[in-house]
């Protein structure tokens, strides 16, 4: 049982970002996960908990919170919560029909390819292709984002610049340093920010987006080439990372993961008595 229960913990982050943002709501997000992990552990044979299979575990656990979310007496009985008021992102996505809101959710926000999205929602890959397809339509036309680009190269500076300007999105400001990205984000008011982990004169983006959570709650994305320091570091969950050199489909995705990961303040759920984040 401990090795099934270490095996769901490691799922938890994931649950709690697709939890919250199925729901609308971290505290309605964080109590349909706690019920959704008993329900996994009281039967760990058909959430894949006792063996190592990462992928298909998440996948029947993200199946498992869309029925307990659609139960009548589970998170909104099939509808639309409704959001807490949080970025323009949320508001956008609440405008969606019901499929097309959770097949974003599934391959925008937790990355799964169309076909185990379809196994997810036990649709056809065909139908689930055209639901993506609308929905991606749908948020491009309502949602521009206020992005605020914080990094000392110029060249990636401008590089990102015109990657957010050809997805329809604004760039309120850019900044090298630590100060010149407080300052912009008063200045600005962006919706999120772009961080480079190495600034100018040796600042760090650690620090700099650490400030900006705690004084904006502004989501961050960190766009760098060392990947794997804020992972080493306990740290990742201050937002999601792309490599450069980065497409826009990575920018896109990583939008979406920064808006709806729980931020530090927010209390994980408990399990038999114990916090289990």
């Amino acid at each position: 049982m401990e090795a099934q229960a270490r095996r769901l913990m490691a799922q938890l982050p994931y649950m709690r970002r697709y939890g919250r943002a199925l729901t609308g709501s971290t505290s309605r997000g964080d109590d349909l996960v706690t019920r959704a992990m008993e329900d996994a552990l009281g039967d760990p044979v058909t959430f894949r908990l006792d063996a190592d299979e990462e992928v298909a575990t998440r996948r029947r656990l993200y199946a498992l919170l869309n029925t307990l979310f659609d139960a009548p007496t589970g998170g909104a009985g099939g509808k639309t919560a409704a959001t807490e008021a949080g970025h323009p992102m949320e508001a956008a996505l609440g405008t969606l029909p019901e499929l097309e809101r959770r097949v974003f959710l599934l391959v925008s926000l937790e990355e799964l390819p169309t076909s185990q999205a379809a196994d997810v929602l036990d649709l056809p890959v065909e139908q689930i292709r055209e639901a993506l397809g609308r929905a991606q339509n749908a948020m491009r036309e309502q949602l521009v984002a206020n992005i605020l680009i914080v990094e000392d190269d110029a060249i990636i500076a401008y590089d990102l610049t015109e990657t957010v300007l050809a997805m329809g999105h604004k760039v309120c400001g850019t900044a090298a340093t630590m100060e010149e990205a407080l300052a912009a984000a008063a200045a600005n008011q962006p919706s999120l920010a772009l961080m480079d982990l190495r600034l100018a004169h040796g600042g760090s983006g650690i620090t700099t987006a650490q400030a900006l959570r705690e004084s904006r709650a502004l989501p961050i994305i960190f766009v760098t080439a060392f990947a794997e320091e804020l992972k080493q570091r306990g740290l990742d969950y201050l937002g999601p990372v792309i490599k450069k050199p980065f497409t826009r489909e990575q920018i896109e995705r990583a939008i979406t993961q920064a808006v709806f990961t729980p931020r530090p303040g927010d209390a994980p759920p408990t399990l038999a008595g114990r916090t289990v984040g």
